[in-house]
């Protein structure tokens, strides 16, 4: 069991996040709460800073006249925000993210729809060229309210071990 927080002084404790590589084993599966509503401004707003200029994520009327009648949410942001959700549980520690693959959007995304994330420890294996880390490959699937699978991606992490971590040498964190 992870715990999620330390002693800093006497009756005094700090919440802390994430794991260390010894925390990580094969076939464990890591549910990601909360789960995350998404609204039309978190479309538009992602869709704006990335320069998309497709109109199905942000034109209404042409959104209307495609298979969906409705725009879809830009699929880079619903890999983010999976991302996002698994970071507390998974990379909170993270050292680096050393790459993604077999990115999958295997349904469309609206906004209203409410994902929710798990992830499972595929492998892990101490690192040859960085004592004190180790390199943990996950898998995260994201599903929305009616579980149906949205997207899904592979993502490999160097994870600090227990007393290698930044936060383990800084007082202050």
């Amino acid at each position: 069991m992870v715990q999620n927080w330390k002693e800093v002084g006497p009756q005094r404790y700090r919440e802390t996040f994430g794991r260390y590589f010894e925390d990580f084993n094969e076939g464990d599966v890591y549910e990601h709460r909360p789960g995350k509503t998404v609204t039309e401004y978190d479309n538009h707003l992602f869709t704006l800073l990335t320069l998309n200029t497709h109109p199905m994520h942000f034109d209404t009327e042409f959104a209307q006249a495609s298979e969906f009648k409705k725009n879809l949410v830009v699929s880079p942001y619903t890999l983010a925000l999976l991302i996002g959700m698994s970071v507390t549980d998974i990379s909170q520690k993270a050292i680096a993210n050393l790459g993604m693959d077999e990115v999958k959007f295997t349904a469309p995304v609206f906004a209203g729809d409410t994902l929710y994330g798990e992830s499972e420890v595929l492998k892990k294996r101490e690192s040859k060229s960085r004592p004190g880390q180790g390199i943990v490959t996950v898998r995260t699937i994201g599903k929305n309210q009616r579980d149906e699978m949205v997207c899904t991606f592979t993502r490999n992490m160097l994870i600090p071990a227990r007393g290698h971590a930044v936060e383990d040498k800084v007082e202050t964190y």
